[in-house]
């Protein structure tokens, strides 16, 4: 038996425990993770801002490819500190758990709750300078490889050099993530305005200054009116039932709650939630609390005004909640969230305090509303209706779950293990035949498709649940749906959408994404839908046979093979064009095949709600809109 002792335990000084397990920090190694240090810095700007102290922060994505974040609050001390011996904002920048955020003495309020932003940052940067202007001198300190400090001190403090006024204080960081760790280092300007914008919102008249000096792109976001200005932001495309967002605040005992919220005419909900200025994407006690105290008072109200009989049934939350597009956003001195990243709230007390706030303010809001509380009640009445319906719909559904062979044309496959198991949606017979011809039957299953499935986004979950294609899919993957939902049940590990590469094509892979989305959304968020890439183009010289993705790679296809006349280009305008030697060698051998998983970002979901709605709602101008504002990322469109 080999040796088990002390020598095989393994102690990782300083920051390199971050290092060796990064994703424990920052979630993970790609863009989500590399962006996730600029909130790390930014936050340490807004809880200065919460306290009072910082009212700009300035955000500047370098030419070189580091970031530069500035805040003018009061500045990390760079006094010597009585128990590590070396200046402070040292100790902040190279000592796990070391800050001013886990008594209240400095931040009563703070988003940064593990006092590991600022070391996490330096550990997985190549180097990183962090400048701080206080008492009218500016102090400036540096670190390479992973948080080594490389500048000397003076006495046992850091240097000065140079002078400001002594009303001129705050924080100056520039770093350069370490290309050794991530996946990429490319920042992405889109990616940092969106969320400057989000925190505007959620830091009323907290000016944040942005430049890219990439892309020469300069912008500036403040808010006066917070999240509810978020809330009007997020329904700019929608129909809305009412005209003016609900905001209401409050505070019970230390915690501060604020809340918006506006019904819109869509089949679904959105709420989105932050504590001490942190999206925590999977919600926790202060969505809890706040379903709770809506629930409540809006049964309440449907008794007192006789909306509701005495024969009937409570509205369920979920009646309530069609429509709703909501912010909770509160402070919290003590959070107790679950993670470094945040995702989620465990305080009872949030839940607490949110229902009573809400239970309180909501009342006195509506008693001087009473049409939008009309308009609203009436609203939650058509889903209460709707619901009932969609239930006979769903349990009509679910009997065919042992039936699906016959109900549909699914070719299934002869495994009966998930992980190994891949089901191919297939637009149209012709293509759905030579699919089944070219499988392998042991792992790949079929799914024909005729033609465009139903528009979700415009459609109640009964008219959704009577529709034959959505019918085969919900049968055919074995999860169920809506209150059946149940993932361990999915029979095929890899859901892959095989469209044609055209507009048709295309817009039955959104109508296909927009249902997963809506109706079955773990799918996405656990990765079990993908996308095929078949080849646009088949170039044929002598018995030279090749492929091309794009026109970029015919491009090079044709410079490689010459382009004296000799070649014959096929350009593939449906899957039903390949038989099914080509189909399978191109698009379908896992040895050869190019599929793109899905994914979804849960911390920009407004965001991506706000897409849907746009692209598959009724409006028409805004749908324009987006689409010409994003025509130049789409490739191989056929018009």
């Amino acid at each position: 038996m080999e040796q088990y002792n002390g020598s095989q335990i393994v102690v990782l000084e300083g920051l390199e425990a971050i290092r060796k397990r990064p994703g424990m920090y920052i979630g993970s190694t790609g863009s989500r993770g590399l962006h996730h240090l600029i909130w790390e810095i930014i936050d340490n700007g807004i809880d200065e801002h919460l306290a009072g102290y910082c009212s700009r922060i300035d955000v500047t994505l370098l030419k070189d490819g580091g970031i530069e974040i500035c805040d003018y609050g009061r500045g990390i001390p760079v006094d010597i500190h009585p128990t590590k011996h070396m200046p402070t904002v040292r100790v902040v920048y190279t000592i796990l758990h070391a800050g001013g955020k886990f008594g209240n003495s400095v931040y009563k309020v703070s988003g940064g709750l593990h006092g590991v932003g600022a070391s996490v940052v330096n550990a997985l940067s190549k180097r990183l300078i962090v400048e701080v202007k206080r008492d009218g001198k500016i102090y400036r300190d540096e670190y390479i490889n992973g948080g080594r400090p490389v500048t000397k001190l003076e006495n046992g403090l850091l240097p000065v050099v140079g002078k400001c006024n002594k009303s001129d204080t705050g924080t100056r960081v520039i770093f350069y993530p370490d290309d050794t760790i991530f996946e990429t280092v490319e920042f992405k300007t889109d990616i940092i305005q969106k969320k400057l914008k989000e925190i505007a919102f959620l830091n009323k008249n907290l000016l944040i200054n942005y430049k890219d000096q990439i892309n020469g792109i300069e912008k500036s976001y403040i808010e006066a009116e917070g999240i509810k200005s978020f809330i009007s932001y997020l329904t700019r495309d929608m129909t809305v039932l009412h005209e003016e967002p609900i905001y209401i605040e409050g505070k019970s005992g230390d915690i501060e709650v604020e809340i918006a919220f506006q019904y819109t005419d869509s089949f679904s909900e959105q709420i989105n939630a932050y504590c001490n200025c942190i999206n925590v994407v999977d919600g926790g006690t202060l969505v809890t609390g706040f379903k709770s105290g809506l629930t409540r008072v809006m049964n309440q109200y449907a008794r007192e005004l006789n909306i509701l009989k005495e024969k009937d049934e409570n509205f369920d939350g979920k009646d309530i909640r069609n429509g709703l597009m909501a912010i909770i956003s509160i402070k919290h001195p003590d959070p107790q969230f679950e993670g470094q990243t945040k995702t989620k709230l465990g305080n009872t007390d949030a839940k607490t305090a949110v229902e009573e706030v809400f239970t309180a303010e909501a009342q006195r809001w509506f008693d001087k509303n009473v049409e939008v509380l009309k308009t609203i009640l009436d609203n939650s009445m058509k889903s209460y209706n709707a619901r009932r319906a969609s239930d006979k719909a769903r349990i009509a559904v679910m009997k065919q779950l042992n039936d699906v062979d016959t109900r549909s044309k699914l070719a299934s496959c002869s495994s009966k293990r998930p992980e190994e198991c891949e089901l191919y949606i297939v637009e149209g017979d012709s293509a759905g035949g030579s699919a089944k011809t070219a499988r392998s039957r042991a792992t790949q299953a079929i799914l024909p498709l005729r033609g465009k499935i139903l528009n979700v986004e415009k459609s109640r979950l009964d008219k959704i649940l009577v529709n034959n294609e959505i019918k085969a899919m919900i049968t055919a993957f074995g999860t169920g749906i809506s209150d059946d939902f149940d993932i361990s049940k999915l029979r095929y590990h890899k859901i892959i959408i095989m469209t044609d590469a055209d507009v048709d094509g295309a817009h039955i892979s959104t109508l296909l994404l927009t249902f997963f989305y809506r109706f079955m959304p773990e799918l996405i968020k656990q990765g079990y839908i993908y996308m095929a890439q078949p080849p646009l183009y088949k170039i044929e010289r002598n018995k030279t046979v090749r492929y091309a993705y794009s026109d970029e790679e015919l491009n090079r296809i044709l410079e490689e093979l010459g382009r004296d006349g000799n070649n014959k280009i096929q350009r593939y305008k449906g899957l039903g064009e390949m038989n099914a030697e080509q189909l399978w060698d191109t698009t379908m051998d896992p040895e050869k095949r190019i599929l793109l998983r899905v994914t979804m970002d849960e911390e920009e979901s407004s965001e991506i709600d706000v897409t849907f709605t746009t692209l598959m709602g009724d409006k028409v101008e805004p749908r324009r809109e987006f689409i010409e504002a994003n025509a130049k990322y789409v490739k191989n469109l056929d018009i």
